[in-house]
């Protein structure tokens, strides 16, 4: 697959510099790092981007992710290795990223897991962080990006 773009953070370059804060605010935020991992390879993995499932899965390697719970994160609700609040975040991940599928959006069940695990404040930053995924995958996704271009690039430039 060869991508329809090569570099969209240079052709749009405020938009781009605007997500990159945003992902700072989510990593300052108080969702844990490791939730931020799981739902952004959750999530890309559901919308099919093999950039953010590579780059995800890898960043959270480095960041001391076990082999098995990024193994598993496809399977979470089988698998015993997610803490019941990383279950609440990627149960709402999966019901928001896949809103086009329920009619009603997301499910008050959902909904009322999350709220019990996470404070209004940590919620609306996990909320965020839901959306901001899945506007990266929207890109990543649209101009063919390839999975290992984010580290072939990040080599590159070091």
């Amino acid at each position: 697959m060869k991508p329809r773009m090569d570099n969209i953070s240079a052709l749009a370059p405020g938009a781009y510099k605007a997500m990159r804060q945003v992902e700072k605010f989510l990593h300052e935020s108080g969702v844990p790092d490791t939730t931020l991992h799981l739902i952004k390879l959750r999530a890309s993995q559901i919308n099919g981007c093999g950039l953010c499932v590579d780059m995800h899965s890898h960043d959270a390697k480095r960041a001391g992710e076990t082999d098995e719970r990024l193994w598993s994160v496809a399977a979470w609700r089988e698998a015993p290795y997610y803490t019941d609040e990383e279950r609440a975040a990627l149960a709402l991940t999966e019901a928001a990223t896949r809103i086009a599928d329920n009619p009603g959006g997301v499910p008050d069940d959902v909904w009322e897991q999350a709220a019990d695990h996470y404070d209004e404040e940590t919620l609306a930053a996990l909320i965020m962080g839901i959306a901001q995924i899945n506007a990266w995958n929207t890109i990543n996704v649209t101009i063919r990006q390839t999975a290992g271009a984010y580290r072939r690039a990040a080599a590159a430039s070091a």
